[in-house]
């Protein structure tokens, strides 16, 4: 018995093996009109096994070019649509640069620094004011998920003040912290939460 594992690998998969073996015999017929009807009968056939495809537009462009992938290019016949180059097909993509930032506390994220930055430009005091105590529930949001240990209004202030190289103060008196950890779905419209049902 032969296992699929020690066959050739399938160029296509999703038409079956069954696909692959009569591109294959196509390749080598040696009459050109004989390999041309073959072709066009192996067309046909694709388009039968993945009737769901069948509505689109461009389906009879995709199908020939899958004949043509299939048969690693071998196929010598009059196509009757413009077949993408081998070239550009097994081309890939130039790899995306990743952005490399320097962030002081990486628990807080890159986002929390800028906005921090932001705020230092800020010339309206109490515009200011408001930024920093948005920024630093955001901060406390995320040593809530970091590490619920190290969760301290004091390390906030702290942070805020040294990741801003001492431009912004956090002023705990008369500051409250939102409440961190629940989200909206977890309470009810009367701020208690909601009972699991048994």
């Amino acid at each position: 018995m032969q296992y699929n594992t020690q066959r050739e690998q399938l160029v296509m998969p999703e038409y079956g093996r069954g696909i692959q073996m009569m591109v294959d015999m196509a390749v080598g017929i040696e009459n050109r009109e004989e390999r041309q009807r073959c072709a066009n009968t192996i067309v046909k056939i694709m388009a039968n096994l993945l009737p769901s495809t069948a509505s689109k537009e461009d389906n009879e462009h995709r199908l020939w070019n899958h004949l043509a992938r299939i048969s690693h290019y071998q196929l010598d016949i009059d196509y009757p649509v413009n077949i993408v180059p081998k070239e550009e097909v097994q081309a890939h993509p130039a790899p995306l640069p990743y952005p490399m930032k320097t962030i002081k506390r990486r628990h807080y994220g890159y986002l929390v620094q800028q906005a921090l930055d932001y705020a230092k430009t800020v010339e309206d005091k109490e515009t200011r004011r408001f930024i920093t105590e948005s920024i630093a529930n955001q901060m406390k949001q995320d040593l809530f998920v970091w590490n619920r240990d190290s969760m301290d209004d004091e390390l906030v202030a702290q942070d805020i003040n040294r990741l801003s190289d001492g431009d912004l103060r956090l002023n705990l008196n008369g500051f409250t912290f939102e409440p961190v950890g629940e989200s909206p779905l977890q309470t009810s419209e009367g701020g208690k939460k909601r009972r699991k049902r048994k």
